[in-house]
């Protein structure tokens, strides 16, 4: 009996072992796969990965760590495993939900790899991670070991304000960067952004564009081939042949910055903005879209395309807004409408647009000071001049002289009307006088109260003096023979010029003088007395320009009038100073 006993005792014994073997094996299966219909929520580590690489992102000085977490399951409606077939693979269906360090992952099935603790979703694929950026597409590969997401199909991604589109996206969580190879779409609140390549950091806000960039904004179009663009600042870095394009001019670049927020550019390498048919080039360049106007400096190339004449120096200042602009620094303009340059220096030359948008628009250029100017045909220099575009009137201020070949006119004030960019007349205003150089000894010389010069092809061809004429002039034969000296006074003069030559003169109404034969010339009628030969400052060539040389001390003009607006005094200091009696 008491055996008996025993022997029940030991076959219960085995049998409450066999039914805990048996409970523990229930539990590792259930551990493995949840049940259908099982909605509980729990984390199943995929198994640690084999091996794994880590990829190094552009410009990166500093590899971030890479931890090497395991990807967990939180949530499937079914799941399954083959530990025969495919013992390392999870099959996962319905509602599907993955974590991975702060990254989750959604999707409607998945498979994940225990060996190499990746997983490949599929169907209404997400990523979330925080509360910032969103990730979907058609399908997700993710690799846990090198934090490698590659989603394809219908992907967009958003971080806050920035949306990206594209069909086939990469995004490494180490260096927080998505990029994409097959072409994608960059939007903000300001401007859209396509390419065939590009990368987006959500940490950094930059993005960099490569191939057929192309960057919209309801003000203008960027065209480039290579291209930086932060959705924060909303500055686009040019590194590359760029084009920007809007209503109002065109913009040309190879390297610079353009903020399209504040619309303010900085460009460099010989950028060019071209407005109007105007151009302007510089080693860099500063425009301001909203204010309208733009500066350039060093070696600096304003071209008029339109009335052919251009600006050049080392600082140019534009703006658009007004048509105005100024130059400074071996500033020069040039005229080449005539096919013979002219070239035009001063320390500032500058351009006032007036009656924009009219009928009535007009035009002054103004030169100052120590201006020189040199065409072959003509040179001439004074202090400062106004090119007024209502009348083509030229008007030289200050000591002006001009020199048509042998010619020399000079004057208080002289001003030149042109024809077609040409020499029509030209108005010399008190102290005139004109001077011909026959050789180092013999001079042909007019002077008057004014003069009145015409000119024909660039040739002057007729004087009209007027008032308090005085004359000193050499009768020549047809070999050109100096047959006198004709020393004379009236009141009007006509010259007439043959081949740049005087060839004769007229008096009209009274006149007196003498003519004296070569060799009974009395010393003291050799020269008037406001001759002057200033032969010296004259400007050589067009690099002469920059070389100014005034006249020596005590030959410059004193003005017989004082040419200043009047003020009255008092009136003055009672507009000013009311309280003064």
């Amino acid at each position: 009996m008491l055996k008996q006993n025993k022997k029940d005792k030991q076959q219960d014994g085995h049998r409450w072992l066999l039914i805990g073997f048996l409970c523990l094996f229930a539990v590792c299966l259930v551990a493995q796969v949840k049940p259908t219909g099982q909605n509980k929520k729990t984390e199943t580590p995929a198994a640690k990965p084999e091996d794994g690489t880590k990829q190094t992102a552009k410009g990166t000085k500093k590899e971030p760590e890479n931890k090497k977490t395991k990807v967990y399951l939180l949530h499937a409606n079914q799941g399954q495993a083959d530990k025969l077939a495919r013992p390392d693979v999870q099959v996962l269906i319905g509602n599907v939900k993955l974590r991975h360090d702060s990254m989750y992952m959604f999707c409607d099935s998945a498979l994940i790899y225990e060996k190499t603790n990746s997983v490949e979703a599929f169907s209404n694929v997400r990523m979330e991670q925080g509360d910032t950026l969103f990730i979907y597409g058609d399908y997700l590969y993710y690799d846990g070991m090198t934090q490698i997401a590659q989603i394809r199909e219908n992907v967009k991604m958003i971080n806050r304000n920035t949306t990206l589109l594209t069909d086939s996206l990469n995004y490494d969580r180490l260096y927080d960067l998505g990029y994409y190879f097959e072409g994608g779409t960059l939007m903000d609140e300001e401007n859209v952004l396509t390419s065939d390549w590009g990368e987006y950091s959500p940490a950094t806000k930059q993005s960099v564009f490569n191939h057929d960039v192309k960057l919209v904004n309801p003000k203008f179009v960027l065209t480039s081939d290579t291209l930086k663009y932060n959705t924060f600042s909303k500055i686009a870095t040019i590194l590359g042949p760029s084009n920007i394009v809007s209503d109002n001019n065109h913009i040309y670049s190879e390297r610079g910055f353009y903020n399209t927020l504040s619309e303010q550019a900085e460009l460099l390498d010989r950028s060019i903005l071209t407005n109007d048919g105007k151009k302007l080039i510089g080693d860099s360049l500063f425009y301001d879209r909203k204010v309208g106007y733009g500066e350039a400096f060093d070696n600096i190339r304003m071209t008029d395309t339109i009335n052919k004449n251009m600006l050049t120096g080392n600082y140019c200042f534009y703006n658009e807004l007004t048509d105005s602009a100024f130059a400074t620094k071996r500033a020069v303009a040039i005229d080449y409408s005539q096919g013979d340059s002219l070239f035009m220096h001063g320390d500032t030359l500058q351009l006032v647009s007036y009656n924009l948008n009219t009928d009535s628009v007009f035009r002054l250029m103004k030169a100052y000071h120590k201006v020189r100017m040199y065409r072959t045909d003509v040179q001439g220099v004074c202090d400062s001049l106004v090119y007024n575009s209502k009348d083509s009137c030229l008007t030289m201020y200050t000591d002006p002289i001009l020199w048509n070949e042998g010619q020399q006119l000079l004057g208080e004030e002289i001003k030149i009307y042109m024809n077609d960019s040409t020499i029509n007349w030209a108005h010399i205003i008190n102290q005139a006088l004109t001077v011909e150089m026959k050789d180092s000894i013999h001079y042909n010389q007019v002077s008057g109260k004014e003069m009145k010069a015409y000119f024909e092809n660039g040739d002057m061809r007729h004087i009209e003096v007027i008032g308090n004429v005085m004359t000193a002039f050499y009768p020549e034969e047809k070999d050109s023979t100096m047959t006198g000296f004709n020393n004379m006074e009236g009141s009007v003069l006509h010259l007439y010029l043959k081949e740049k030559k005087m060839e004769k003169g007229m008096f009209v109404g009274k006149s007196n003088g003498t003519l004296y034969p070569m060799d009974q010339i009395p010393p003291d009628k050799l020269r008037l007395s406001t001759f002057a030969w200033f032969d010296y400052v004259r400007p050589l060539n067009k690099e002469d320009i920059f070389n100014w040389r005034g006249k020596k001390e005590g030959e410059t003009l004193k003005p017989t009038t004082d040419r200043r607006p009047k003020t009255d005094r008092r009136k003055l200091i009672n507009m000013d100073f009311p309280d003064l009696k």
